[in-house]
C-alpha cells in the first residue's frame, strides 16, 4: 500500500514538473519591460518572425541625426494575434509602421508592442491586455 502510495506521488510530481517547466520558463512583461518607459517608433519592417512564445518583427527606425538603428519589437503568441485578425503576412518587409509600446528595462533595442499602426493607417492591437482585433 504504501509503495502505491509512493509510485502515485511520484507520478503526480512527474507530471506537475513536465507541465509547470514550459510556465517557468516563460518572463513575465514586468521581468523585461518597463511601463513606465513607453515609446513610439516608426520605420520599415526589415523582419518577421512568426514563432512562439511571441511573434517579433524587427524595423529600421531613424533617430533626429539621421541614424538607422535596427529595432526589435516583441508582439503577443501567434495564437493571440490570429484571433486579432494577424497573419504571419501582416506586415510585408518594406512597410512602415509606427509602432507604440513599452522599452526593455536593460536599455536594449527592444520594444513590447502594444499597438502597430499601418501606413494605410488601420491600427492593430498586439498585447495580451489589450482589446479587439484589427481596427
Amino acid at each position: 500500500m504504501k509503495s502505491r502510495f509512493l509510485l502515485w506521488v511520484a507520478f503526480v510530481g512527474a507530471g506537475v514538473i513536465s507541465v509547470g517547466g514550459p510556465i517557468l520558463a516563460h518572463h513575465s512583461f514586468a521581468a523585461q519591460f518597463d511601463r513606465n518607459k513607453p515609446a513610439t517608433l516608426t520605420g520599415p519592417v526589415t523582419k518577421m518572425e512568426w514563432i512562439n512564445p511571441h511573434a517579433r518583427f524587427y524595423l529600421d527606425v531613424k533617430d533626429a541625426s539621421g541614424k538607422v538603428t535596427n529595432w526589435e519589437v516583441e508582439l503577443s503568441a501567434t495564437a493571440i494575434l490570429t484571433r486579432r485578425g494577424w497573419t504571419k503576412t501582416s506586415l510585408p518587409i518594406g512597410q512602415s509602421v509606427t509602432v507604440s509600446g513599452s522599452m526593455a528595462k536593460d536599455g536594449s533595442n527592444l520594444l513590447n508592442a502594444s499597438s502597430v499602426t499601418l501606413a494605410d493607417g488601420k491600427r492593430v492591437f498586439s498585447g495580451d491586455a489589450e482589446g479587439g482585433g484589427p481596427q
